[in-house]
């Protein structure tokens, strides 16, 4: 019998800011605004999408990003 939806786990990722944007260009910042990060070594807790996947490859040299299973 096939899982409900309430039942599955999400795939979450822990993204933090470990660079400044200061330098980069606008699309840049405005990509980190987006994923909510405003502060240097702030982390914020997204749903693993492709649209934040996206996102994350095009600033991926000014985040961290960790896998979490939440449940």
């Amino acid at each position: 019998m096939p899982r409900k939806k309430a039942e599955e786990k999400k795939k979450m990722l822990r993204i933090t800011l470990v660079k400044s944007a200061i330098g980069y260009s606008e699309r840049h910042k405005a990509t980190v605004r987006a994923l909510g990060l405003r502060k240097m070594n702030q982390s914020v807790v997204q749903e693993d999408n492709p649209t934040i996947r996206g996102m994350l490859s095009k600033v991926n040299h000014l985040v961290k990003i960790e896998e979490q299973v939440e449940e």
